[in-house]
Parts: C-alpha cells; sequence; structure tokens
C-alpha cells in the first residue's frame, strides 16, 4: 500500500510538474481550445502553470523519505477540488472541450484513491 501511495504521488508529482511548465511557456497554446483567447487568458495560464508545478513538486515532496500522510491526504483534496470547480464550471458554463472531460474524471477519481491509500496506511499502523 505504501509503495502503491508513493508511486502514485510520484508519477502525480512529475505530470504536474512537467504540465504546469509547458503552461508557463505555451500559454494559451498549451491548452485546446484556448488560442484565440487574448492576452489577458494567456497570462493567467503562465501564471497558473507556475502553481501547477509547484503542486508537482510538493506532491513530490510529500512522500520524499517517510510519506507524510496529512500532507498527501490535503494535496488530494486541493486535486478534487480542482475537479470540483470543474465541474461547477460546466454546470454554469456549458461543456467545456472534450480534452477537459477526461481531466475531470482524473482529478475527481485520483484523490479518492489516494485517500483510500492513506487511510490504508493509518490502518496498519494501529
Amino acid at each position: 500500500m505504501r509503495t502503491v501511495l508513493k508511486w502514485l504521488m510520484i508519477v502525480l508529482g512529475a505530470a504536474c510538474i512537467l504540465i504546469g511548465l509547458a503552461h508557463v511557456v505555451g500559454g494559451i497554446h498549451s491548452e485546446p481550445g484556448l488560442s484565440g483567447a487574448g492576452p489577458t487568458v494567456d497570462s493567467r495560464e503562465r501564471f497558473f502553470g507556475a502553481i501547477f508545478a509547484f503542486y508537482g513538486v510538493a506532491c513530490l515532496a510529500s512522500v520524499r523519505g517517510t510519506i507524510k500522510a496529512k500532507e498527501v491526504n490535503w494535496l488530494a483534496g486541493f486535486f478534487l477540488l480542482g475537479g470540483l470547480g470543474r465541474l461547477l464550471s460546466w454546470a454554469l458554463e456549458g461543456r467545456p472541450h472534450w480534452f477537459q472531460l477526461p481531466l475531470t474524471a482524473l482529478e475527481l477519481v485520483v484523490p479518492l484513491i489516494i485517500f483510500g491509500l492513506v487511510r490504508g496506511l493509518d490502518r496498519t499502523k494501529e
């Protein structure tokens, strides 16, 4: 269980770093459906890309050495919040570009898996 959680957080962290840096470099051209959004959205995209890359670094740090279960749960919770934000956007603004749909599914499912793995770690300590 510990090994699965550690590797899941490593893959998640590495993916977030790569995706975040791609958004910093590519701006609106890194996201399907945004190419005509203009400089304001481009600026925001690059800013949030940097934050997403840092989120990836935090994921990696949370499993360096001893797994920090509380930090992992917080990180998973924020990832879940992002998925819930996408659902709210869909409800209020309409269906997004098709590329966003599998991302939303991942953002809703992966945190639940992480929560379950952390809970399993807690049980093995008892």
